[in-house]
C-alpha cells in the first residue's frame, strides 16, 4: 500500500492541473477531464533531480495546507474561485519561493494541455545491429577502450577508435531509439530522451533552466542542428590564454571540414520559414549583419524542405557498430578508479543489479555536467567542474498580422550576428505548446492562442556570459548540483539584447511582443522599448540554455586546466575527456560544430601516438 501522503500530494497536484488546465484552456479541443495532465505533472515530478523531490512534495503540501487559512480548507477541497485567487496570490507574491512554485505546475500543466494531441506511443527501437547492443550485460565485463556518453563527442570518438580497428564499448546511461520514436520538441520526446524530463536547473540568483540528452546520440537526438565552426578569434583566445597546443585555424580546418562531410552540412534548398525571415527582415532594415545557419540535414532532394537531421543515431552511430563496435545502452556508471594499469567502472544496468567493467582507457563523453560529476564521484577534483559556462538566453513571443508560423515550419535558420560574440540573436521551435510556455506572464494573450499561434513565434536573445558556474555531487544522491552565478554586466547585457530583439521585431513588422519577463507587459509600439529593464532584475528574468561547456577546460596551464590540449586529465595516462567539458570558454555560437571538430582531433592524436 502506498503511504498516505502519495493520495495527499496526487490530490494537491490534481487541482493544480485542473485550475490551470480551466485558466488556459483556449478552445473545445481540449477538454476535460484533465487526468491526463494530473499524470503527466506526477510523471514528471518522479522524473526531477533527487535531491529536489521531497523539498518540492513538502513545499506543495504546504501550499495545499496554508488554504486552511484563506478559505478554511485545504487548497484541493476549495471551489475553483477560491482555488484560481490562491493560485494568483502566490504567482504574483514576492517571496520568491512561492512564484516559483506556482510557475512550476503552470509551465507542466499549460505545456501539457497544448500538447494532448501528441499521442503516446511505443518508443521505436533501431531495427538494425541488435547484435551489437547489449540488453543484457553480465556482472563483469572487459574492453580495451570504454567510450562513457554517446553525443557527438563520444559517438565520433568511439566510432573512430572502432575504425583503426580497437576494442570499443559505448556505454549510454539513456535508452536507444530511433530518430522515428517520437515527434521532435514534443512531449513524448522530452519524457523519452531528455535527462530529468527537461526539468534541469542552474541555481543562483537567476534560476537558468537547462536541458541535456539522454539517450544514444545524447543531444544531436533533440538539437535543432544549427551547425558553425569555432570563430578563429575563440581558437586564438583558448590558444594563448590557456595554452592549447595544435589548436590554430589552419591546424582546426580539416577537422570542421571532415565533420562537415560526415553530418551533411548544407544550406536550406528552399526558402526559409517565414517566422525565420522576419528576423532576418528586420535585422537588414536596422543594417545588421543577419545570415542564415546551416544545418546538419539531409535533405530529400533540390527545394525539398523535408528530409533527416544527420544526428548521431543516423550518422557516427551506425558507422561504429558497422565497425565492430558494441553498445550498452540504460547503463549510467557512477564511479571510476583504477585497479593497477586497468579502470574498474562501476555501474548500473536498467534490468540488473551493479555491474563492473574493466577498461585499458576511458574517454568520458558524458557532457558538460555528467563528466565532471562523474570525476568528482571517482575522488578527481583538480580543476573538475568548477569552470561551467552557458550561453544565458533571454526570449520575446512576437505577434505579427500575417502567419509566419505553421505545423510543420520546424526550426528557422537566421541568427543575427552584427554584435556577436557579445550578442546574437535567433528564432526558436515555436509549436503552440512552447508558444504557451512563452506566455506564462502574459495571460490574455495565451488566452488568444488557439486563434493566433499562427500568426506567433518565439525568439530569443543569447549573450557570452562572463560568469561561472560549478558542478558538485551532493552526498547521498544521484543527481549533481549546478549553480551559476551571472555578473551584472551578463544582466545588462541581456537587458541590452532583450531591447536590441524587440527593435528587430518592429521592425520586421510585430504587432505585438511579449517578453519573458516575469510581472512585464505587452508592447505594442516601439516607443514601449524603453520600459524594458536596461539591466535584467535578478530573479524576473525567465532564463534557459541549451549550450553549456568548460567544466573541464583543456590545456597546458595545470592551473586552470583539467586536461592537457588532447583531452587526457592532468595526472593520468589512460584517462581522457572528450565533450563539451573541454572547450576553454564560451565559443559565442552553436557548440557542437566545436565539439565534433575538437573530438575528431584529440582521437586521431590518441591514435597517432600510441
Amino acid at each position: 500500500m502506498q503511504p498516505p501522503e502519495h493520495f495527499w500530494f496526487h490530490d494537491t497536484v490534481s487541482a493544480l492541473a485542473y485550475s490551470f488546465a480551466e485558466q488556459n484552456q483556449t478552445s473545445a479541443a481540449s477538454p476535460a477531464p484533465f487526468n491526463d495532465i494530473t499524470q503527466f505533472i506526477l510523471q514528471q515530478h518522479r522524473q526531477m533531480p533527487d535531491y529536489l523531490r521531497t523539498p518540492m512534495l513538502a513545499a506543495t503540501l504546504g501550499f495545499d495546507t496554508t488554504g486552511i487559512f484563506n478559505g478554511g480548507k485545504t487548497f484541493h477541497r476549495q471551489s475553483r474561485e477560491l482555488r484560481q485567487a490562491r493560485i494568483a496570490a502566490w504567482k504574483n507574491s514576492r517571496a520568491g519561493f512561492k512564484r516559483d512554485l506556482i510557475r512550476y505546475f503552470e509551465s507542466l500543466a499549460t505545456f501539457a494541455l497544448h500538447s494532448r494531441d501528441n499521442a503516446e506511443a511505443p518508443p521505436k527501437r533501431p531495427d538494425s545491429f541488435q547484435s551489437s547492443i547489449i540488453e543484457n550485460p553480465t556482472g563483469e565485463s572487459r574492453a580495451e577502450i570504454v567510450v562513457i556518453g554517446s553525443g557527438p563527442g563520444g559517438a565520433i570518438t568511439a566510432c573512430l577508435l572502432a575504425e583503426a580497428g580497437r576494442d570499443v564499448l559505448l556505454v549510454e546511461e539513456g535508452g536507444f531509439y530511433s530518430q522515428d520514436s517520437c515527434d521532435p520538441f514534443s512531449r513524448n520526446e522530452m519524457l523519452q530522451k531528455y535527462r530529468n524530463g527537461g526539468q534541469t536547473i542552474a541555481f543562483g540568483k537567476n534560476k537558468i533552466g537547462y536541458v541535456e540528452g539522454r539517450c544514444v546520440g545524447g543531444g544531436s537526438e533533440i538539437n535543432s542542428a544549427l551547425y558553425h565552426r569555432t570563430p578563429s578569434e575563440i581558437l586564438e583566445r583558448w590558444r594563448k590564454e590557456f595554452r592549447v597546443d595544435g589548436l590554430s585555424e589552419s591546424e582546426m580546418r580539416p577537422h570542421f571540414e571532415s565533420c562537415e562531410r560526415d553530418i551533411s552540412v548544407s544550406n536550406l534548398p528552399c526558402p526559409a520559414p517565414l517566422a525565420s525571415l522576419k528576423l532576418h527582415d528586420g535585422a537588414t532594415r536596422l543594417g545588421w549583419k543577419s545570415l542564415e545557419v546551416p544545418r546538419w540535414f539531409r535533405y530529400e532532394g533540390p527545394g525539398s524542405p523535408k528530409g533527416r537531421r544527420q544526428s548521431m543515431t543516423e550518422t557516427f552511430v551506425p558507422r561504429f557498430l558497422r565497425a565492430g563496435g558494441k553498445i550498452l545502452p540504460r547503463t549510467r556508471v557512477h564511479k571510476l578508479h583504477l585497479n593497477g594499469a586497468r579502470w574498474i567502472l562501476e555501474a548500473k544496468h536498467d534490468s540488473k543489479d551493479e555491474i563492473r567493467i574493466s577498461a585499458g582507457t576511458i574517454f568520458l563523453c558524458a557532457g558538460a555536467v555528467q563528466t565532471p560529476a562523474l570525476l568528482r564521484r571517482s575522488g578527481i577534483t583538480r580543476n573538475i567542474g568548477d569552470s561551467l559556462q552557458v550561453h544565458p538566453t533571454v526570449k520575446i513571443v512576437a505577434r505579427f498580422s500575417n502567419a509566419v508560423n505553421a505545423a510543420d515550419m520546424g526550426v528557422p535558420v537566421h541568427q543575427v550576428k552584427e554584435f556577436a560574440p557579445r550578442l546574437s540573436f535567433g528564432c526558436s521551435i515555436s509549436s503552440p505548446a512552447y508558444l504557451a510556455l512563452g506566455l506564462l506572464d502574459h495571460p490574455q494573450a495565451a488566452r488568444q492562442l488557439a486563434e493566433e499561434w499562427s500568426r506567433m513565434a518565439i525568439y530569443y536573445a543569447m549573450i557570452i556570459s562572463e560568469g561561472r558556474g560549478t558542478v558538485r555531487t551532493l552526498p547521498g544522491f544521484r543527481d549533481p548540483l549546478v549553480r551559476y552565478a551571472l555578473t551584472e554586466n551578463d544582466r545588462r547585457n541581456l537587458g541590452d539584447g532583450l531591447q536590441k530583439l524587440a527593435r528587430i521585431l518592429f521592425e520586421s513588422g510585430a504587432a505585438s511582443l511579449h517578453p519573458g519577463l516575469t510581472q512585464s507587459r505587452e508592447l505594442l509600439q516601439r516607443g514601449d522599448i524603453e520600459t524594458l529593464p536596461a539591466i535584467l532584475p535578478d530573479g524576473l528574468a525567465n532564463l534557459m540554455t541549451i549550450h553549456l561547456f568548460s567544466s573541464c577546460p583543456m590545456g597546458e596551464d595545470r592551473g586552470k586546466c583539467a586536461a592537457d590540449s588532447f583531452g587526457r586529465v592532468h595526472g593520468f595516462e589512460n584517462l581522457f575527456i572528450n565533450d563539451a567539458s573541454l572547450l576553454c570558454t564560451a565559443p559565442g555560437v552553436n557548440p557542437q560544430g566545436s565539439i565534433m571538430a575538437l573530438a575528431r582531433r584529440n582521437v586521431l592524436h590518441f591514435l597517432g601516438t600510441k
